[in-house]
């Protein structure tokens, strides 16, 4: 099982032990995206949704869902965090949920900010579904990421 780093001896799951990594100063951004019908998302970016400020409420979603990512992705080590920046923007398909997490902790932030991302998304869909239940999220990706020991990576 040479270079799957959690898996054990035996190919079993296990969490990486991270104790003997310096901590450093790390970030990663991810994006998730909303399509949305026209008048949805008109709907949206006007603040006129029947539930509400749904750009609010994804964005604190967001930061929640970056908060607990340790208790959702079984792998996942619970880390400090220094600060989460929540961006919702109208793109051409809709909604963009941008997530950038940062920390100074022995591994990285790409985990919590996709799940991040891919909470603030779903909150967009909850507060939209009466309205459009055809909305689509994805993708979810990885944007950026920078420090430890393999460095800055950008899409």
């Amino acid at each position: 099982m040479d270079g799957l780093s959690h898996l054990d001896d035996e190919g079993r799951a296990r969490m990486v032990d991270v104790g003997g990594k310096p901590a450093t100063d790390r970030a990663a951004t991810a994006e998730a995206v909303v399509a949305l019908a026209p008048p949805t998302k008109a709907a949206l970016f006007e603040g006129s949704l029947p539930k509400g400020d749904a750009r609010a409420v994804a964005r604190v979603a967001a930061i929640q869902a970056v908060k607990r990512t340790s208790d959702l992705v079984p792998l996942c080590h619970p880390i400090p965090l220094t600060g989460v920046d929540v961006e919702v923007t109208e793109v051409d398909e809709g909604a963009r949920i941008e997530v950038t997490v940062r920390t100074t902790a022995p591994t990285g932030v790409e985990m919590e900010a996709m799940t991040g991302a891919a909470l603030g998304a779903i909150t967009i869909y909850d507060m939209v579904k009466g309205i459009d239940r055809g909305a689509v999220i994805g993708p979810v990706r990885l944007l950026a990421k920078s420090g430890g020991r393999s460095g800055a990576w950008e899409r």
